[in-house]
């Protein structure tokens, strides 16, 4: 499996706006979580989580039409992506235990 865990920093008064829009059209081949989640302490803030299946889905996703209109459309409600991490998730709730 392949994740990803970034935070989003959205213009003020932007965030749930922003919020709405990543939560569009958020099935993807090969995605077996995509959690959006407001940050608790900075109120512009955002985390995003992801599981995939392979890093190549992953890749393969952003060729995809919704996605690129959604990228297209956050833009103009995104002042920055503050951190970005990957990782290779090993299971949880949800996702079969990968060893």
């Amino acid at each position: 499996m392949y994740g990803l865990i970034g935070k989003i920093k959205a213009l003020p008064g932007k965030r749930e706006p922003l919020i709405d829009l990543l939560l569009e059209g958020s099935e993807m081949p090969g995605c077996l979580s995509y959690v959006v989640a407001r940050d608790p302490i900075e109120p512009d803030n955002l985390w995003i989580t992801e599981v995939w299946d392979c890093q190549e889905s992953r890749q393969a996703s952003l060729s995809l039409p919704v996605v690129q209109q959604t990228m297209e459309k956050s833009q103009a409600l995104i002042a920055g992506f503050e951190q970005h991490v990957q990782t290779r998730p090993v299971g949880g709730q949800g996702l079969a235990h990968s060893g």
